[in-house]
């Protein structure tokens, strides 16, 4: 049983998190005909809490599935390639939950806070799915609403609550209301003008602009890669661990006269 994998997996997971992930993985090694629970075990339970079981009953066309692989290549390959993006663990396109496919990242350390490079290469990171869609089929799909939705909310936060633009002074903006008992936020006070709101837009704006630009000239300098990895995933759906690294540092092939 590799713990040390396992934790890197599980980092912010609640007590119940973990307690169904154990619950989880109890269930699979009984199906499996095992008495004992094994880190592939463990590793298949964490995937199901965050994202649902493997839907591979779902049917898709070949053209959904291209760009699933492509998409979710252009993640792994953004993070493999910045310097301050978390080590690529995983990275599948088998259907979970709403998904259509995922790419996992897995923390080299324990981390209780982030740096601007960090937070900037994760946004690149989130940005490059929609990227290599854009890259590659000269369209863009509705696969990365989620992935931009978070991307908006690092680039806000780090304006308005981490003090990290170049242009506002550092204090936070915005105050927000929450229920003490519920622990849910329902509401935001605005404490600053229309002119520090249009500053604050550009400003997030400024960021995700940024982090586009990076992703944008990774996957173009390193598109024969890009497309190494993507033909790949739709060979063989899900590729992790040693065989994700062998993918990496594979040559690309040479293109054909």
């Amino acid at each position: 049983m590799d713990l040390e994998k396992i934790a890197k997996l599980t980092v912010g997971f609640s007590g119940a998190d973990l307690a169904n992930v154990v619950n989880e993985g109890a269930i699979l090694a009984a199906r499996r005909n095992r008495k004992t629970i094994e880190t592939m075990d463990l590793e298949e339970a964490i995937d199901r809490v965050v994202a649902g079981p493997e839907k591979k009953s779902r049917l898709i066309s070949p053209k959904e599935k291209e760009f699933t692989a492509y998409h979710e290549a252009g993640h792994a390959l953004v993070a493999r390639k910045l310097l301050h993006a978390d080590p690529v663990h995983k990275v599948s396109i088998v259907a979970r939950g709403m998904m259509g496919g995922y790419t996992r990242l897995l923390p080299a350390e324990d981390r209780y806070m982030s740096t601007r490079s960090q937070l900037m290469d994760q946004i690149s990171v989130y940005l490059g799915g929609h990227v290599a869609e854009d890259i590659i089929f000269n369209e863009r799909t509705t696969g990365p609403h989620h992935d931009i939705e978070q991307v908006t909310k690092i680039a806000r936060a780090m304006v308005t609550e981490y003090g990290m633009s170049n242009g506002l002074e550092i204090r936070t903006f915005g105050k927000r209301e929450e229920m003490i008992f519920l622990g849910r936020e329902i509401s935001e006070t605005k404490n600053y003008s229309e002119r520090v709101a249009l500053e604050i837009d550009r400003e997030v704006r400024a960021i995700i602009q940024k982090a586009y630009d990076v992703a944008r000239n990774t996957l173009t300098e390193n598109k024969e890669k890009l497309v190494q990895i993507a033909q790949r995933l739709i060979a063989d759906e899900t590729i992790e661990g040693e065989a994700l690294e062998k993918l990496f540092n594979e040559p690309v092939p040479s293109p054909t006269a």
